[in-house]
C-alpha cells in the first residue's frame, strides 16, 4: 500500500511504545500506513500523493476531551460569559449590557461567575435585580453546581420563604428573614430548570456546529460529552447528515439507565464517530458550592459534610444495574467521602462480574449434552472485557483509598485545570486536605489510569492551558510560586499528554485504534507551535496548536503547515 500523505522533519511523539519517536508518518486514507525517518517515509508516497516538511515542529497524537459538556460550551457562546470576571459589580455589567439588548420579560441566561474571585460570600437576588428587575435571570456559576436567580426568576418558579429544600439541594435563605436569597445549589436548580424549553434537534445542531472549530483549533479530535438525550438526538443528526467532524462517546443519563438496559444498550454501541461510554452518575456537589461530600466537615463550617446527592444504597444499587447489563459506570465525585462511597459501590460490583465470569468458566468446565450453550456463555464473558468504570473528578481522594483506583480497574477522569483554578478555595475549604487533592501523581504512582479532560465550559477548552497546570500545578501568572501548589502532585509533560491521547482511547474502550501513532490506528493528530516536552514548563500554556488532522483530514491548520 503506498501513502497518500507524508509528513517529514518533524519531532514526533507517538505515543506508541514500540516506536516512541520518529521523523516521519506516513497516512493511507484514515489511517496510519508507517512510521519512521525522512527517506523511509517519502518511499512510501502514491504518484499522486503529498509530502508536507513539518520543518522541525512537534507533532503528537490528536487530543481526546474526556470529560466535558459540549452542547452546553456550544449554547453557551450565545450566553451571557462570566468567566474569569473579577469582580461583582463586573458581572453585572455584564448582565446589565444583554439586558438593555433583550426585550422585557425574556429569560436572561449565564455561567461561569465565581465569587470566590470576588473577595465576597455568594451574591444575592438583589445584586441582580438592580441590574434587570425586568428580566427573569438565571446565571449558573462556573461549577455548575449552583445558580444566582434574581427575584422575578423566583417568582416563576414559585420559590418562596415556604419552600423546602429538595433532597439533594439547599435553598440558600436569608437567616433573618428566612426569604430565599437567590442561591440554589445541587437538585434545588431543578426548580429552575424546569421552566426552560430544551433547544429543539436543529438548535442543537447549530450550537454543536458553532462548537467544533473551537475544539480543532484547541486540538481536539474527541470528546467524551456528559449529556443527555438533546445532545445525543442532535449528534446522531450530524453523523447521518456527515457534518460530524469530531469523535464523540455519549453517556446515558441515570433518570435514562433502565430504558437503555431495556433496549439492549451496551457500552461501547456504535462507531470511530459516535460511541457509548457509561451511564453518567452523580454523587455529591462541588468545592466551590461546598457541597462536596466530605469525610470531615469544611473548614470553619463543623456541620456542613456537603451533600450527597445519591445515598451509598442507591449508587450499589444503580452501579450494580448498570454493571449486570454491560454499561459502565461514570460517576462523579468531587469530595473524600463521595470518592470513598463509590468506589465502595464499584467494588460490590466488581464482584459481580468476576462471580459471573467464574460461573461462565465453570458452566466450560461442567459442560456435555449443554456444551453449546456453556461455550456461548463463557465466549460472551471473554469477548466483553470488565467494564471500564470511572470516576469523574475525583477531586480529592483520602490516601487509603487511591491505592484502590488501580485495584478495582477504575479510571481517573480528571480536568487539571481545576488544580489551578480552584487552588484557594481548596486551601479554604479543605485546609490540610489540600494534599490529597487533584492527587493526579499519587494515583498514577499507585497504578491508576488517568484520563484528562476539561469540564468545559465549566473551565477552558484549551488542552494546553490544562498540560500546563498538570506539569506546574500554577497558574500562567506564575502562582502560587516555583514549585506550584503541592508540587509532589504534578506530572511530566510527557505523562499529561498520554492522560490526554492513550488515557482518554483506553478510557472508552478504543485503545486498539486510537490514541497513539502507530501502523493500523487512525490518523489523527496535532502540530504544536512549541515543543512542549522541552520548553520552560511555564510557556507550554502559551503554546499554539498550528495544526489538527482528523480522520487523515486536516480540519484546523495555520498557513504556514498546509
Amino acid at each position: 500500500m503506498q501513502a497518500d500523505l507524508i509528513l517529514y522533519n518533524g519531532d514526533i511523539h507517538t505515543l506508541d511504545a514500540a516506536h516512541p519517536r520518529c521523523r516521519a508518518i506516513a497516512i493511507a486514507g484514515d489511517r496510519v500506513l508507517a512510521v519512521g525517518d525522512d527517506d523511509a517515509m517519502r518511499d512510501l508516497k502514491a504518484p499522486a500523493g503529498k509530502a508536507i516538511d513539518l520543518a522541525g515542529r512537534t507533532m503528537t497524537p490528536g487530543f481526546t476531551d474526556a470529560h466535558l459538556h459540549f452542547l452546553s460550551y456550544g449554547l453557551g457562546l450565545k450566553e451571557i460569559e462570566l468567566a474569569g470576571v473579577a469582580t461583582l459589580e463586573e458581572a453585572l455589567a455584564h448582565v446589565a449590557s444583554r439586558a438593555a439588548e433583550t426585550p422585557a420579560g425574556h429569560w436572561l441566561h449565564g455561567r461561569g461567575w465565581d465569587h470566590t474571585l470576588w473577595g465576597s460570600d455568594f451574591p444575592t437576588r438583589h445584586d441582580l435585580d438592580r441590574v434587570a428587575a425586568e428580566h427573569p435571570v438565571f446565571l449558573r456559576r462556573k461549577c455548575g453546581h449552583a445558580g444566582w436567580a434574581n427575584s422575578a426568576a423566583l417568582k416563576l418558579a414559585g420559590i418562596t420563604a415556604d419552600t423546602p429544600d429538595p433532597f439533594g439541594g439547599a435553598i440558600d435563605r436569608d437567616p433573618h428573614t428566612g426569604q430565599p436569597t437567590g442561591i440554589l445549589k445541587e437538585l434545588a436548580m431543578d426548580l429552575m430548570f424546569r421552566l426552560f424549553q430544551e433547544p429543539t434537534i436543529a438548535e442543537a445542531a447549530d450550537a454543536i456546529r458553532a462548537a467544533i472549530p473551537h475544539a480543532h483549533r484547541a486540538g481536539l479530535v474527541g470528546v467524551h460529552t456528559m449529556e443527555g438525550a438533546g445532545a445525543f438526538r442532535a449528534f446522531q443528526h450530524l453523523r447521518a447528515s456527515g457534518e460530524l467532524n469530531l469523535r464523540v462517546l455519549m453517556q446515558i443519563p441515570e433518570e435514562n439507565l433502565d430504558a437503555a438496559i431495556q433496549t439492549g444498550v451496551r457500552s461501547g454501541f456504535g462507531d470511530a464517530w459516535l460511541r457509548i461510554g457509561g451511564v453518567k452518575i452523580f454523587s455529591d456537589g462541588a468545592l466551590g458550592a461546598r457541597t462536596a461530600h466530605m469525610l470531615q466537615p469544611f473548614e470553619g463550617e463543623p456541620t456542613n459534610y456537603g451533600i450527597p446527592v445519591a445515598t451509598a444504597e442507591h449508587l450499589r444499587e444503580v452501579i450494580g444495574k448498570a454493571s449486570r447489563a454491560g454499561i459502565a459506570a461514570y460517576v462523579h465525585a468531587i469530595g473524600d467521602a463521595a470518592n470513598r462511597v463509590v468506589l465502595d459501590a464499584i467494588d460490590e460490583a466488581r464482584k459481580v462480574e468476576a462471580g459471573e465470569l467464574q460461573m461462565a468458566n465453570g458452566k466450560w468446565q461442567a459442560a456435555n449434552s449443554k456444551r453449546q450453550a456453556a461455550i456461548c456463555s463463557l465466549q460472551s464473558a471473554i469477548c466483553n472485557p470488565p467494564l471500564r468504570h470511572r470516576i469523574e473528578h475525583a477531586q480529592i481522594v483520602h490516601p487509603d483509598d487511591q491505592p484502590r483506583f488501580a485495584a478495582l480497574g477504575v479510571i481517573a477522569s480528571m480536568q487539571p485545570i481545576h488544580a489551578t483554578q480552584d487552588m484557594l478555595a481548596a486551601d479554604r475549604h479543605w485546609g490540610k486536605r489540600s494534599a490529597h487533592a487533584y492527587a493526579w501523581r499519587g494515583l498514577l504512582n499507585a497504578g491508576a489510569a488517568l484520563a484528562f479532560g476539561s469540564d468545559s465550559p465549566v473551565e477552558d477548552l484549551s488542552v494546553m492551558k490544562g498540560i500546563h497546570a498538570a506539569v506546574t500545578r500554577r497558574r500562567p501568572d506564575g502562582s502560587p510560586g516555583p514549585d506550584g501548589w503541592y508540587a509532589g502532585q504534578r506530572l511530566t509533560v510527557e505523562e499529561a499528554v498520554h492522560a490526554y491521547t492513550v488515557g482518554c482511547a483506553y478510557a472508552s474502550g478504543e485503545e486498539a485504534i486510537k490514541g497513539a501513532l502507530a501502523p493500523g490506528k487512525l490518523a489523527d493528530l496535532v502540530v504544536l507551535s512549541q515543543d512542549i516536552f522541552t520548553i520552560d514548563p511555564m510557556a507550554i500554556a502559551d503554546t499554539e496548536v498550528a495544526a489538527t488532522m482528523l480522520d487523515g483530514q486536516f480540519v484546523y491548520a495555520t498557513g504556514d503547515v498546509v
